[in-house]
Order: structure tokens, then sequence, then C-alpha cells
């Protein structure tokens, strides 16, 4: 197997490598370009590139851009994952990655441009997980085009995985709850008081709040069965999916008292249901939480309700998903066995519970040691 060089000046080499002939005797020519400090450096190259041509490891350079990749790999991915994981996709690739990198050739995309991207999202003081995020993404798309030939290598092995910082945001304390819940019993909105509430006892993602149905309610052992999670998309609409984990598919057992509210609630679904006959809209599903004429509740809304709830009463402000976090440091501060909040907050596993309130962990044992040091002689 031959090969050449061809000295192009300042560095520059091309290499040609001949391998046979193709089906109408035409030789068939490998070539690639490459920079070299002299001849002797790119002669070593030119036995490497050999090399790999005869092992058949050679992919030929591929001059699409990423941003005409893009679609490849959305289109193999929308086979695998959910809609609405697809369309937040979008928004990371069409808001940011593509404006930033997407005009270059995929062959050209370097690990230091990845880097300097990565760099970019973390010196704004973008959250953790969202830089995470655009790096897997980025990583799944060069993945696949080494799987399909487009690429020989994937230039992210050679960029660190950014670590994820979890932000442990703003929770209630015992005495601020007792305020919050009776600010809350003075609400009209008793449907979005029972969301909030279901939010703060059990830890339930907003998705599982608003995906139960009415018999996933156990008013005989008090327990609620979370087994889907409700979501919305611009193209699909509503979608009424399993858990994010498997772990995320379990029973929750809120305070009885809680219960009897609940189960006042859902008598009245159903009469209004009875009462609406044909002009319900809530179709074969008999959501908890739902529209008056049982349509599902915009995954927006409970957000909208509960920053407006905190400026009309000017009470401390946390977002809507503080409330999970709120559920489990009250857990913690209640001495509740790890494990069990892991359980309780379907988390995929204890180390992912350990990871965001490890420091709170902490604070309940140094408490306990506290109480331990009042009595020590």
């Amino acid at each position: 197997m031959a090969g050449s060089i061809q000295d192009r000046g300042n560095g520059n080499y091309f290499l040609t490598v001949s391998n046979g002939f193709d089906s109408n005797g035409k030789r068939i020519r490998k070539t690639r370009s490459i920079k070299a400090k002299g001849i002797t450096e790119a002669r070593e190259k030119l036995a490497a590139f050999v090399t790999e041509v005869k092992q058949g490891e050679y992919v030929a350079p591929s001059h699409i851009k990423l941003k005409d990749y893009v679609p490849i790999w959305m289109n193999e991915r929308s086979k695998k994952i959910a809609p609405s994981t697809i369309e937040t996709y979008g928004y990371a690739l069409n808001g940011r990655i593509l404006p930033s990198i997407g005009h270059l050739k995929m062959e050209a995309i370097k690990p230091i441009h990845i880097t300097n991207y990565i760099y970019e999202l973390e010196e704004e003081g973008l959250s953790s997980s969202y830089v995470v995020k655009h790096y897997n993404i980025l990583n799944s798309i060069f993945k696949l085009a080494v799987k399909n030939d487009v690429l020989k290598r994937n230039p992210i092995d050679k960029v660190d995985r950014p670590s994820v910082s979890y932000k442990p945001g703003d929770v209630y304390d015992s005495e601020e709850l007792k305020d919050l819940y009776h600010l809350l019993n003075k609400e009209d909105n008793k449907q979005m008081v029972l969301i909030v509430k279901l939010a703060l006892l059990t830890g339930m993602r907003k998705g599982e709040i608003l995906a139960l149905q009415w018999d996933d309610v156990d008013f005989t052992t008090n327990t609620i069965h979370i087994r889907h999670s409700l979501s919305y998309t611009g193209k699909l609409g509503y979608l009424l999916k399993e858990p994010k984990t498997k772990g995320s598919i379990r029973k929750v057992a809120p305070p009885k008292k809680f219960m009897t509210e609940l189960k006042k609630h859902i008598f009245s679904k159903k009469t209004d249901r009875m009462e609406a006959e044909e002009l319900w809209k809530g179709g074969k599903y008999c959501f908890v939480f739902s529209s008056d004429m049982g349509k599902p509740i915009f995954p927006g809304v409970p957000n909208l309700w509960w920053n407006r709830f905190l400026d009309r009463t000017g009470f401390k402000k946390i977002r809507f998903h503080d409330l999970r976090h709120t559920a489990a440091t009250t857990l913690i501060n209640k001495n509740a066995n790890i494990h069990s909040i892991s359980k309780r907050l379907g988390h995929s596993s204890i180390k992912t519970t350990l990871n965001i309130y490890g420091h709170y962990l902490e604070e309940a044992d140094q408490k306990i040691a506290d109480i331990l040091d009042e009595d020590y002689i």
C-alpha cells in the first residue's frame, strides 16, 4: 500500500494513500491534510495513515455541518425518548448550541471548541445541571456520528464532563410551614391549595401531581399510587407517561387529615362529571386535579398561581419545585430514615438523595450532637 507526501508550505502537508482499485479499475485514493514540524514528522504521520487505511479504520472527512447533522440525530433520538424530552433538546440546540457552534463542520469541531462552549455556559452562572445537559446532548450527537462513520472519533472523549452540584434552594422551616398552612386555608381556590399541600406533604413532583387519576388514590389504606407524570409539548399537546425512573413509580402516605380534604375534592369532581354528562372534556381520564370540565391542568398553571399567592400575601418566596425540597428537609429534621426519604421522593438511588440533601443531613446530625452534649458529663 503506497503513500505520498505533498509539501504545501508553512508546515502544511497533503498525504495520499493508494488503496487498490474499484470495480471500474480506477485507483482508490485516501487523502488527508496535516500539520507537521518537518518532513520527518510528516513521514511518521504518513506511516500512521497507511496503517489506518490498511486496517480499515479510515473515515473519509465529512463536510456536513453540525446544524445539518442535528436533524438526523433528532430523528434517531425521537424513536427512543419521550416527545417532551425531544422538545427540551430543541430548546437547548436552537437557543444555545447551534448559534454558537452549529456553523462548524463536524470534523472541524475539536475538544477545545466543546471546552470553550462549556466554559462560556459556566461563566454565565448557569446551573450545573443545565451545563451537563448541553454536554450530554453534544456527546450523544457525536456518538451517533461516529457510529454512522461520519466521524472517526468523538471530540468530547477528551473533554472533562462537568460535575453536577445540586443547589438546595430555599425551603420553609417548621414555623414558616405553620404560617403557610394558615394562609393557604384562607384561599378560595381549594384545588390549587390541595396541589401545594400535596407537594409539601409528599415531595411529589409537579408532573406526578397533575397526572393523578381518581383510582390512584386509595382511601382504604390512605395511600396515593404514583404511576404517571403529565407533560405538555407544543406539537403533541398533553402527554401522560410513566415517571422518569423506575423508582419514581411508588406509593406515598399523606397525613389522614389531608386525605379527608382530598376525598371531598374527588367527590366534588365526580359530581361535576356526572352533571356535565356529554360536556365533560376529560375523555377516558379522570384527573384528580383538572379544569371544571375535566381537562388536565397546564403544567405552568401551578407555578403561576403559587407566585401570585406569594406576591399577594407577601410570604417568603421560594420556587414551586422547592416545595418538594421542603418536604424532604422536613422529614430530615424529624429524623426520618434516609432510605425512606429517598423512596418517598422517588429517587433512582440513595446517592441522589445524599447529593441533594447531604448538607441538611449534616445539620440534623449536628443538632443531635448538641442534644447529646447537654447530657455529657
